[in-house]
């Protein structure tokens, strides 16, 4: 890098980036590149690229820099956060290993084709009806899928933004889902 820096007068080597360089000797390496050459450049292609993505110059200090202060940045530390005052020398180290919890049921790879269903069975039938059950309730799609078990994720996603931008249910954010629009209760 200095070699670059240097080949070029009056660049200051503050100015050369270093991932440019590390990521031109690992495409060089990788590709093989400008490997065997038959000139001998003081440069090369690693500097070359250096030189062509220098950084900007650096700015003018205009005020003093400020070396000492009598107050500390974190003297506002309190006593109550449980970190103790000193450092402390780990001597043992428990590891429990949970048991996982029960898998979440697998989801069908295909939906079941409504089309042939008598209008009062059909999913959508169905899922607004749940969602009727307990209109505050925040419904995620993952849980409404698992519900029915005859539906995959995907299309619960589709059906549920469909509805919600129909106005037959209410989108409260990313994944929530719900009959009614829904606020939070005051805490008294």
């Amino acid at each position: 890098m200095v070699d670059a820096a240097e080949s070029v007068p009056g660049t200051d080597p503050d100015r050369c980036g270093f991932t440019i360089a590390v990521q031109a000797a690992r495409d060089q390496v990788i590709q093989a590149a400008d490997v065997v050459t038959t000139t001998v450049e003081p440069v090369g292609l690693i500097g070359r690229r250096i030189l062509s993505g220098l950084l900007p110059p650096r700015r003018q200090r205009v005020s003093t820099r400020k070396v000492k202060t009598p107050t500390s940045r974190y003297n506002g530390r309190c006593d109550s956060d449980g970190r103790p005052d000193a450092s402390r020398t780990v001597t043992d180290l428990d590891v429990t290993i949970l048991e996982p919890s029960d898998p979440l049921p697998s989801l069908p790879t295909a939906s079941r084709d409504d089309r042939h269903t008598a209008p009062g069975k059909r999913r959508r039938h169905r899922i607004l009806a749940l969602l009727q059950e307990d209109p505050t309730r925040l419904w995620q799609p993952r849980d409404i899928a698992t519900h029915f078990g005859d539906v995959t994720l995907e299309t619960m996603y589709r059906q549920l933004n469909r509805w919600a931008a129909s106005g037959l249910i209410h989108k409260l954010g990313p994944g929530l889902y719900a009959a009614t629009v829904w606020s939070p209760t005051p805490l008294a």
